[in-house]
């Protein structure tokens, strides 16, 4: 044992050293050169939000922090500033397996889970020290306003979204916390009880990162946001929560692979009862469709739940491209197979596809084929009452794409907040990833870029998410008491019809 204690000793260094080795300028410019090569050739969505002199002044901001050399873990934090900037809810930019496993050894990390509530970090996690509902000013000397801002490079949300941002920070702060400022032994917090403006300090040990993901597990919100982050068992519910109300519950659209699947056509066997029973039943006026969860999944579930909201024929979008029909840079890409002769028939298979589905070249765009995105008509059963939306910060993706076509097609009533996925469009449906060849860092992203069949509206602006109508926020009580606000907001606007 005493033998094993030393060796580790010995290594220990050896582990810091290969996390804060630096690199040559050299390379790091080849790989920051690969990147923007990458996204240029395959990401039909760089331009999407963003100006190509936007875009060129991000690289050259980028070129200039790597006139000498630095560490892995720095030109990771440069990449991900500019996977951000393009503002994407499925770019993604990781480091290498084996540093990422280094970078989580030890004591290292903050340990409470906290929420992000108004631009506010408040404390979580029942505990000895902090109370519940405190709010942090200062970690270590640094503002928390500081650190939140620092924070939003690593997790991405579509265009200029902010709102999303709180998922991520609320679910990672300790991990970011490490990436952003290095691992601490102890933290200096200083806080405010709830209800109250006195600032007191108080030093609190770190702990690892096993302990601080089952921190998150026991979180003090899990009755409230346990479908945020957690396996979604129940992927749809219905039930009466008054005479004339019904509540419809879809955390996910993540319902079997596509429309022939068992799980798809058991879920569209489910809302043709839910929807059979509103009809026979005139007296049900009021539908509260609760997505708040929903991060995406596949189609059509998101396409099928909404044929029975609306009256008029719908499409999933005015228009899909991609940019390329034969994958660039494929010595780069990454391979689900492993062997040479299976990665040949994946990458022939894969651009197979592209090209049935997105034949003709328009300028330096591969539209769509029509046939994939055809009219689609209502359900004969769709709902003729009065829907009320709950969105969240939460919903992406499939998820964005079905509240934003409930918002821009129906009267519904939308309440909770700003949704991370786009309410004009994103970029989805295909991902692909590649891996740099000199850091290993690999990044990915979705190819298509959609405009969704989402009508102008005043209350709805380019680049942001889906925007409620009535913005209902937690306040720091409700969150001590985990009320589920919006949807309380909800029953009250309907007692008062």
């Amino acid at each position: 044992m005493l033998h094993f204690k030393t060796l580790l000793f010995l290594l220990f260094p050896c582990l810091l050293f290969s996390q804060n080795e630096k690199w040559p300028a050299a390379k790091l410019k080849q790989d920051l050169s690969t990147f923007k090569e990458i996204r240029e050739k395959a990401n039909s969505g760089v331009y999407k939000y963003r100006t190509k002199k936007q875009i060129d002044s991000i690289y050259s901001w980028a070129f200039s922090e790597l006139k000498k050399p630095k560490s892995l873990l720095d030109f990771y934090k440069i990449a991900l500033k500019i996977t951000d900037f393009e503002g994407s809810v499925h770019n993604n930019t990781t480091l290498p397996d084996e540093f990422q496993k280094k970078y989580m050894s030890g004591k290292v990390f903050f340990p409470y889970p906290v929420k992000l509530l108004k631009n506010k970090i408040i404390v979580n996690f029942q505990n000895s020290e902090i109370p519940i509902g405190s709010q942090i000013h200062k970690i270590n000397g640094i503002k928390i306003e500081k650190i939140i801002s620092r924070f939003y490079k690593y997790y991405t949300t579509d265009g200029y979204n902010i709102s999303g941002k709180s998922i991520g920070i609320s679910a990672s702060f300790g991990r970011y916390f490490e990436l952003e400022y290095g691992p601490k032994e102890h933290f200096l917090v200083e806080y405010s009880l709830p209800d109250q403006t006195q600032k007191q300090s108080k030093t609190i040990a770190a702990v690892s990162n096993d302990q601080r993901k089952e921190n998150f597990k026991n979180r003090h919100s899990l009755p409230i946001d346990s479908l945020f982050y957690g396996e979604i068992k129940n992927k749809y519910t219905f039930k009466l929560t008054a005479p004339n109300t019904a509540l419809l519950s879809i955390p996910t659209f993540a319902i079997g692979m596509n429309a022939k699947d068992k799980e798809h056509i058991v879920y569209k066997k489910y809302l043709d009862s839910c929807f059979q029973l509103l009809t026979l039943h005139p007296e049900i006026k009021n539908l509260i469709v609760d997505v708040r969860s929903n991060g995406g999944g596949s189609d059509p579930n998101d396409l099928v739940a909404f044929s029975y909201l609306t009256q008029k024929p719908y499409r999933e979008n005015t228009s899909a491209f991609i940019n390329f029909q034969k994958i660039p840079y494929p010595q780069y890409f990454i391979y689900q197979e492993t062997e040479p002769q299976k990665k040949v028939e994946e990458l022939h298979e894969f651009e197979a596809e592209l090209k049935e589905e997105y034949p003709e070249l328009k300028g330096q765009q591969y539209q769509q084929d029509p046939k994939f995105n055809r009219l689609l008509q209502p359900d004969k059963n769709s709902f003729k009452g009065q829907i009320y939306l709950l969105i969240s910060p939460r919903i992406a993706s499939a998820g964005s794409l079905f509240a934003s076509l409930v918002a821009g097609h129906t009267d519904a009533i939308i309440i909770g907040e700003e949704t991370m996925g786009g309410y004009y469009g994103h970029n989805g449906h295909t991902p692909v990833e590649y891996e740099l060849p000199n850091t290993k860092i690999k990044t990915q992203f979705s190819i298509v870029n959609l405009e969704q069949d989402a009508p102008k509206k005043p209350n709805q602006i380019f680049g942001r998410g889906v925007i409620p109508d009535h913005e209902v926020i937690q306040t720091i009580d409700d969150f001590v008491q985990n009320k589920d606000t919006p949807f309380e907001y909800t029953l009250k606007l309907i007692d008062q019809k």
